[in-house]
């Protein structure tokens, strides 16, 4: 425990908290960020064993902000990059990397071996997968989220209190949020929040504290402001019963290859003009006026190069019906799919 001094002689915390850290296991979704920013600060803490899933591969434009990677590792898996970082800090800590997407298929069995999960994404059907995923598992999820120069952070604990769904019962109109690359990112940020995380699973893990169950904490990165929002369970929200598909959930744009591979599962629905539709088309699809669309149903929308069609799902998503459009419009199509359809 000697290398651990300065926690252990923390009030409360004592070798039992120091021990616990030990024997815990500790799941982080994304290794961008903020998985940056908590991973190597659980393994530093003392985290016994730590696993992180990701997809993705480090880029050059990334490193302003993802400190657990270097120029040596762009190319490189995050998983694989941070899992090196690991050993350089803690050797001791067993770290377990998953090269690959978290989805509704493999959560359930992943969390399994996870006593607390710690979410990262940057998407919201990620977000709101890891949630629902949490609470069928029960247990708890740290969660962070960053937009330019402000952060925020939270705890989902359906077991002790509200969840995510409680305080964002549905996910944001597709397009409102900004993303890090169109948006752009304070690094300082990301780090705040980063660091308020690490705390809160230290916390959770230790029994030291109170966590962030049922509030938010806000962070505003150029007033170099806190501020804190309480939320309780919603006795009305639908109970969690399964995973579904979050990204139909989220509105979220599919690939016109995507598209390619499901004609026949979904129903395709034209916000073009007739004489667009005349010009060209996609087959099965139909145009059909937005006071018209059907209310259930795997609902893809699709216009000239995409705009109008991302329009279209706001103004669905007000009246609850949740759809997905062909990223690029028809256009992309004729592109990527089937060039014999004419483009205009």
């Amino acid at each position: 425990m000697t290398d651990f001094a300065r926690q252990v002689a923390l009030p409360g915390f004592g070798v039992e908290g120091q021990a616990a850290l030990g024997r815990a296991r500790v799941l982080v979704v994304g290794a961008g960020g903020l998985g940056s920013a908590v991973i190597p600060a659980l393994a530093a803490a003392g985290v016994g064993s730590i696993g992180v899933i990701d997809d993705d591969t480090v880029e050059a434009s990334n490193l302003h902000r993802q400190l657990a990677h270097g120029v040596a590792d762009v190319g490189r898996s995050k998983v694989a990059s941070v899992a090196d970082r690991v050993a350089a800090l803690s050797p001791s800590t067993v770290v377990t990397t998953h090269d690959e997407r978290l989805t509704a298929e493999n959560a359930l069995a992943l969390f399994a071996d996870y006593d607390l999960v710690v979410d990262g994404s940057d998407n919201f059907p990620t977000r709101y997968l890891v949630n629902d995923a949490a609470v069928l598992s029960g247990i708890p999820v740290v969660w962070g989220a960053v937009s330019q120069y402000s952060g925020q952070a939270g705890v989902a604990w359906a077991a002790r209190g509200p969840h995510y769904r409680d305080l964002f019962p549905t996910p944001p109109a597709p397009g409102s949020v900004l993303s890090c690359e169109e948006g752009g990112v304070m690094p300082s940020t990301v780090a705040v929040i980063g660091s308020i995380m690490t705390g809160e699973v230290i916390k959770i893990i230790t029994e030291v504290g109170r966590p962030l169950t049922g509030r938010v904490c806000l962070f505003d990165g150029l007033r170099g402001t806190f501020r804190e929002i309480a939320y309780e369970r919603d006795p009305a929200a639908e109970q969690i019963t399964e995973l579904i598909d979050y990204d139909l959930f989220c509105g979220v744009g599919l690939s016109a290859q995507a598209l390619a591979t499901m004609l026949d599962q979904v129903t395709l629905i034209d916000v073009r003009e007739q004489w667009e539709a005349d010009l060209a088309t996609i087959p099965g699809s139909r145009i059909v006026p937005l006071d018209e669309v059907p209310a259930s149903g795997d609902l893809v929308l699709f216009c000239h190069h995409g705009v109008r069609s991302a329009h279209a799902l706001e103004v669905l998503a007000a009246r609850g019906i949740r759809a997905r459009h062909l990223e690029g419009g028809i256009d992309a199509w004729s592109r990527l799919v089937d060039p014999t359809v004419a483009r205009y």
